[in-house]
């Protein structure tokens, strides 16, 4: 574990990096992004096992989490936050775990490639990529195929939302749950109440989200694919059990909640948690009061899914 000087240290530079507008490439931006670990003691688990796997851009790596006991075990894909530009396995390894343990589920963690060298859709691709090979996998890795659920935060719940929509779309693996905890439903628009208020001094900023999107997208009209920006689908019927968690004071608070709410209009069961006085939490600070509630939840709801 860092010292809390040394977080301190990482925390100035990335604040000091965004303020001059990050025009550091971010390969090196990441450097300091990724020296950040998640919080938490780790929990034993039975077995990991890193793999890679054929992906739509090369070898896919992935980090397969197996609970104690006898199998089929239910599957989460796991895919972390970092605005599709951060993140690594490391980084999500308490969390995979404790999901693991807590659900007593298999968890498989994804390296997906990151922008600015890989733009939209490679991320989409192998988050989904990951799913499939999970789902034709499923009896070799002890895992049950009738039972697949996805999520992830910040940018991971972006992503998870548009696993289940080209599930849907192309007639691929049956899933039983999405969690999305924090995530960018909407990023062809700044224009939100969330947006408006909390633009700045709550951690992400309107900023920020400019900088990530930039990476992230080839163009602006990337940004209304839904794809991208699954809030804009024309159609989110049929689409499996949600869990939405927001923060109220995240920029992205707005998006994720109403697409909670569309997903309940149109059919899907849905619940959005709202946790008081939160920014935005890109990854699951496992021993603090608040987003340790949000893993509680999240773990009591992946554990209700997988019971039905």
């Amino acid at each position: 574990m860092r010292s809390r000087a040394q977080y301190l240290t990482i925390s100035f530079v990335i604040v000091f990096l965004f303020a001059v507008g990050c025009s550091v490439i971010p390969s090196v931006l990441r450097v300091f992004m990724n020296a950040r670990t998640t919080e938490g003691t780790p929990v034993a688990v039975a077995q990991v096992d890193n793999i890679t796997i054929a992906g739509p851009g090369g070898q896919l790596p992935l980090r397969i989490y197996t609970p104690e006991g006898t199998g089929p075990f239910p599957l989460f894909i796991y895919l972390h936050g970092g605005g599709w530009v951060f993140g690594t396995l490391d980084q999500s390894d308490n969390v995979c775990r404790y999901f693991t343990s807590k659900v007593g589920c298999i968890v498989i963690s994804v390296d997906y490639r990151l922008a600015p060298k890989h733009k939209f859709p490679a991320a989409v691709e192998d988050a989904y990529c990951a799913t499939q090979w999970a789902a034709e996998n499923a009896k070799h890795i002890t895992g049950d195929p009738a039972r697949i659920a996805v999520g992830g935060v910040s940018a991971g719940g972006n992503l998870a939302a548009v696993v289940c929509l080209l599930a849907k779309d192309r007639s691929g693996p049956s899933l039983v749950f999405q969690l999305l905890a924090y995530p960018p439903t909407n990023i062809s628009t700044l224009e939100t109440a969330s947006y408006r208020d909390f633009a700045r001094g709550h951690g992400l900023g309107k900023s920020h989200v400019k900088w990530y999107r930039k990476q992230y997208l080839e163009n602006a009209e990337d940004s209304k694919n839904p794809y991208a920006s699954p809030l804009l689908a024309d159609d989110l019927s049929n689409l499996p059990p949600a869990l939405v968690l927001t923060g109220e004071f995240d920029v992205l608070r707005d998006e994720g909640e109403a697409y909670a709410k569309r997903l309940k209009q149109e059919g899907v069961p849905a619940r959005y948690i709202r946790y008081a006085t939160m920014g935005h939490i890109a990854h699951w600070k496992m021993e603090s009061d608040q987003p340790g509630d949000a893993l509680h939840q999240a773990a009591l709801a992946l554990d209700h899914a997988f019971s039905q």
